[in-house]
C-alpha cells in the first residue's frame, strides 16, 4: 500500500512599504506601514495590514546623528528629541502631521499589531519556509522595520516568524526579496528599459498603480509586479502549466482625507 502523499506546505511572503520623515531609519520617523500577506503559489493576497503612526521621539538605541531643521509637533517638549519629520519627506508621501496626529496610533502598538497581523498569516512550516519580505527597494524599509521593532521591544520575537540572519556585528536581519533585482533579472534585456522605479516597471509590465506613494498602494503594485516576473519565470522553457496568478487592485488608503 502507497504512503499517503504529503501536501506540500504553504509559502507566504509579506510585501513591506513604509512612508517616512526622511531616509535614515537612525533618526527619521515612520510615518505609515502597509503589509500584505501573500500566498506564492498562486500570489493570492490572504490579508492586509495599514497604518499611521503617530509622531514619537528618538530612542538612544537608534544611534542618533546630530538633529535635523524639522516640524515641530505637539508631541514634542524640551526633554525629549523628535524624530526626523522633513517638509520634503511628508510633501513626497501626501502626509501631514495633523494625519500623524490625528490617524495615527503609537509605534509600540503599530509593531504589536503588525506582528500579530504575521503570525496570524503563517501556516505551520518548517524553519526554512518560514516567511520573508518583499519589496522595493527593500533595503530602506527593513531599515525602518527594524526600527520600529527595536522602539517596541519586540525583535526577538520578529525573528521567531521571519525567515533571517544575523550579520558579521551581530545584528539579525530578515530576509528579503528586492523587485528592483527581479525586475533587472527580466527587464535589462530590453533596449527601452533604463530604470526601474516602481511606476515605470509598472507601466512596462502592464500593472496599474493608483494613489502613487501611498503605503498600501505601493505594496498592492510591489505585489504585482513580483506576481508578474514569477509567472514569466514559472514560463522559461515552455508554457506556464498553472493557473494564472492573481493580480490584485488596491484600494485607496487616503478617501478619508483631504490632501
Amino acid at each position: 500500500m502507497a504512503a499517503p502523499k504529503e501536501e506540500s506546505p504553504v509559502l507566504v511572503a509579506f510585501t513591506l512599504d513604509f512612508e517616512t520623515g526622511g531616509l535614515k531609519c537612525q533618526t527619521s520617523a515612520c510615518t505609515q506601514i502597509a503589509v500584505h500577506a501573500t500566498r506564492l503559489d498562486t500570489f493570492e493576497k490572504i490579508g492586509a495590514y495599514q497604518s499611521y503612526i503617530a509622531p514619537y521621539n528618538r530612542k538612544e538605541i537608534a544611534g542618533a546623528t546630530k538633529k535635523r531643521k524639522t516640524l515641530k509637533s505637539k508631541y514634542d517638549n524640551d526633554d525629549a528629541v523628535s524624530m526626523d519629520y522633513e517638509a520634503r519627506a511628508l510633501e513626497y508621501s501626501a502626509i501631514t502631521m495633523d494625519m500623524l496626529e490625528s490617524y495615527g496610533k503609537p509605534i509600540e502598538i503599530v509593531a504589536q499589531e503588525v506582528l500579530q497581523f504575521m503570525i496570524d498569516n503563517t501556516p505551520k512550516c518548517p524553519k526554512n519556509m518560514k516567511p520573508f519580505l518583499i519589496g522595493q527597494h527593500i533595503a530602506f524599509d527593513e531599515g525602518f522595520l527594524c526600527q520600529m521593532f527595536e522602539y517596541a521591544g519586540l525583535m526577538n520575537e520578529l525573528k521567531k516568524v521571519l525567515r533571517g540572519d544575523e550579520d558579521f556585528y551581530g545584528n539579525w536581519h530578515p530576509l528579503y526579496v528586492d523587485t528592483i533585482v527581479l525586475g533587472q533579472l527580466a527587464l535589462c534585456h530590453l533596449p527601452n528599459v533604463n530604470s526601474y522605479k516602481l511606476e515605470i516597471m509598472c507601466e512596462n509590465l502592464g500593472i496599474e498603480l493608483d494613489d502613487a506613494h501611498d503605503a498600501d498602494a505601493d505594496v498592492s503594485a510591489t505585489t504585482n509586479v513580483a506576481a508578474v516576473l514569477t509567472q514569466r519565470m514559472r514560463s522559461i522553457g515552455g508554457e506556464y502549466e498553472g493557473e494564472e496568478l492573481a493580480i490584485s487592485k488596491a484600494e485607496k488608503s487616503r478617501k478619508h482625507f483631504k490632501i
